[in-house]
């Protein structure tokens, strides 16, 4: 799984093969095919399991922000050997239809789940309104740090994720910490919008 890891990064998905993974691990391909049926598989286990690859946990520190920034800063988040995976990645997510399945059932959902249940957590604690559009919110600050990654080419620090944390997602849920300066805009915005309208 290491092996394959290494190899992803090097070559990217789509250069890469069975043969050259059985080499670089010293093993025979039909020991690869025995545990593995195919390319997509062995890579998707690899970026779950191997030692390089990026993970998550799921942190219960008593706070929105707490378990966001426990979650997602340090090495529990984007760190470099991680970008180097997902970007090795990324392309076949619109090339190959059975690793793009595989992917997002195995290696994205175990982690929208736990970004799901900080936000659960913080709707029980009364944090947060239970209103909020969990669908929408829950990948906000993932989406925010791959865009600075990818498209920018910025990759993010700690001091950025909590940045991030305290100007965007907070406010976007009504953060009591934000001091209702949200709820003002809301209203403002619809006050400005049904104006329009009668106007």
């Amino acid at each position: 799984l290491d092996a394959c890891v290494d190899l992803v990064i090097e070559l990217g998905y789509d250069r890469l093969t069975m043969d050259a993974v059985a080499k670089r691990a010293r093993a025979s391909k039909a020991t690869l095919y025995r545990r593995w049926e195919s390319k997509a598989s062995l890579v998707v286990e690899a970026l779950i399991r191997a030692k390089q690859s990026p993970h998550i946990g799921d942190h219960d520190t008593g706070s929105l922000r707490g378990d966001l920034l426990s979650t997602f800063c340090g090495h529990q988040g984007i760190n470099e050997t991680a970008t180097k995976v997902l970007g090795s990645v990324i392309t076949a997510l619109s090339t190959d239809p059975e690793f793009a399945e595989q992917f997002r059932e195995r290696f994205i959902a175990p982690k929208v789940a736990v970004t799901q249940a900080i936000y659960h957590r913080a709707q029980e604690r009364g944090e947060i309104g239970p209103d909020v559009d969990l669908e929408v919110i829950g990948p906000a600050l993932a989406g925010i740090l791959l865009h600075r990654t990818f498209i920018l080419g910025v990759p993010p620090d700690d001091a950025t994720i909590e940045r991030v944390v305290d100007h965007v997602i907070l406010p976007a849920v009504q953060h009591p910490a934000c001091g209702g300066r949200t709820t003002k805009l809301t209203s403002t915005l619809k006050r400005n919008t049904k104006a329009r309208k009668t106007s």
